[in-house]
């Protein structure tokens, strides 16, 4: 039986185009150009802030960041990054009785903002703000710490199978593939999903009648 969700956040929870949109503006790059690089580096299994490495070689994109933040070019997030399903979703595992929890590899500052949205959520917290990322067993430590119950109870939902499916399933966790985003598309039928992941799901509504 799940007791509790855990969800991840890009291209789970909120479209990252207003991310790289607004790294392509602060570069000087086209949009297209970022998009179609982040396309490029995620076929390769690398990670996607390499596209902005091929941009710039030898951004230090922490400075970077620190520097739009500076500029009051900073990041942002609001209702309209949100994918349709997921007010529906959220509130209708809630009312199943089910701990919901939030936490992805973002800033403290996302963490802030998605808080804002008011989601329907038990706990909403990034790796920003933990100090530990996907994939390392630690992040799904609190994870699981944080959703309150054992892990084999517990159900992470994400997109991307290196960060998501496999670590979480490595730490006992039950898992579903969310085939959204260019992770979620790309990798949705490689063998290391099909054979790890519990469910594979097109929209996280096709959760509610799963976890029934």
């Amino acid at each position: 039986m799940i007791r509790a969700v855990i969800f991840d956040v890009g291209e789970t929870l909120v479209r990252d185009d207003r991310y790289w949109a607004a790294w392509a503006d602060w570069l000087g790059a086209p949009r297209h150009t970022v998009s179609a690089l982040v396309g490029a580096v995620v076929a390769q299994g690398r990670d996607n802030a390499d596209a902005l490495r091929l941009i710039r070689p030898g951004i230090d994109i922490p400075t970077e960041y620190a520097a739009r933040e500076t500029a009051g070019r900073g990041e942002d997030l609001d209702e309209t990054d949100l994918y349709d399903d997921v007010r529906p979703a959220l509130a209708a595992l809630r009312d199943l009785g089910l701990r919901v929890v939030i936490a992805g590899n973002q800033t403290a500052r996302a963490g802030e903002l998605l808080r804002a949205l008011d989601l329907s959520a038990d706990v909403v917290a990034t790796s920003g703000e933990w100090g530990v990322a996907k994939p390392e067993p630690e992040f799904f430590r609190r994870a699981v710490e944080a959703g309150q119950a054992a892990p084999s109870e517990t159900l992470y939902v994400g997109d991307h199978p290196a960060n998501d499916t496999l670590p979480a399933a490595a730490a006992g966790l039950r898992t579903a593939h969310l085939r959204r985003g260019p992770w979620g598309h790309l990798w949705a039928d490689t063998p290391e999903v099909v054979g790890t992941a519990d469910w594979r799901i097109d929209s996280l509504t096709d959760l509610v009648p799963l976890l029934t």
